[in-house]
C-alpha cells in the first residue's frame, strides 16, 4: 500500500456506527455531519418564523424543509473540503478573514496613537553592519561618526587632510606582520568625523 501523505493516516474523524441496537451505515456517520444537521435544523426553523421566509416554507411539505432539507445540506457540507480543512475550520477562517481590519501600516496592524498616516509607506531605519573582527584582515570601510571603534589589530592611524566642506577624517590602515593588540583601542569620533579602513 503506497501512502502518499501521513495526513490522510492521521487526519482521524469521529463517526457513530450505531445507536442503541439500530446500525447506520457501514461507513459510520460524521459527528460533524450531525453537528453540522442539528445548525442547519434550527436555522431553517428560525428562519420559519421570519415573515417573509415563512411564506416559501409554508409552500413546501414539512418532511422536506424539516428533513430532507437539513439532511442533504449536511451531507454536502460534511464532504466539502477547501484547503483540505473541514468546510466548519474554512468558514471559520475567511469569516475572520473578513472581519478583521485591511488597514495596515509597514509591518503590522496600525495601532491606535502610533501616528503612522494610512497609506503611507513605511520604510525601516537603515541598518549599520560592521565587522567584528573575525576575518582574517581588516575589511575597507567608510564610517560617519558620532560613534566609537574597537580596533584589535596593529593598526597605524592616520590624520587625513580635512575635505572641500571641512570635515576631518582619519585613515585607519592595518599592519599585515605585527598581528592583533593585547587589549583593542577605541577610537572615538566627534559628530561629522570620518573614519576610513584601508
Amino acid at each position: 500500500m503506497e501512502i502518499r501523505s501521513y495526513r490522510a493516516v492521521f487526519d482521524l474523524e469521529r463517526r457513530i456506527y450505531r445507536v442503541d441496537r439500530l446500525r447506520l451505515n457501514p461507513g459510520g456517520v460524521p459527528v460533524r455531519g450531525v453537528a453540522y444537521f442539528l445548525v442547519l435544523l434550527a436555522a431553517i426553523l428560525i428562519c420559519g418564523s421570519v415573515p417573509p421566509l415563512s411564506a416559501v416554507t409554508g409552500a413546501l411539505p414539512w418532511y422536506v424543509v424539516d428533513v430532507a432539507l437539513p439532511v442533504a445540506s449536511a451531507a454536502l457540507l460534511t464532504v466539502i473540503r477547501i484547503d483540505g480543512r473541514p468546510f466548519h475550520l474554512a468558514a471559520q477562517a475567511l469569516l475572520r478573514y473578513r472581519i478583521q481590519p485591511r488597514q495596515s501600516v509597514g509591518l503590522c496592524r496600525r495601532r491606535a496613537g502610533s501616528g503612522a498616516e494610512p497609506g503611507v509607506r513605511w520604510w525601516p531605519q537603515e541598518i549599520l553592519v560592521l565587522p567584528d573582527g573575525s576575518d582574517a584582515r581588516m575589511r575597507p570601510l567608510r564610517y560617519t561618526g558620532p560613534g566609537a571603534v574597537l580596533v584589535a589589530v596593529a593598526h597605524e592611524l592616520i590624520d587625513s587632510p580635512r575635505l572641500a566642506w571641512g570635515r576631518p577624517r582619519l585613515t585607519l590602515r592595518e599592519f599585515s606582520d605585527r598581528g592583533s593588540l593585547d587589549s583593542g583601542k577605541v577610537i572615538a569620533l566627534a559628530a561629522g568625523m570620518r573614519l576610513r579602513v584601508r
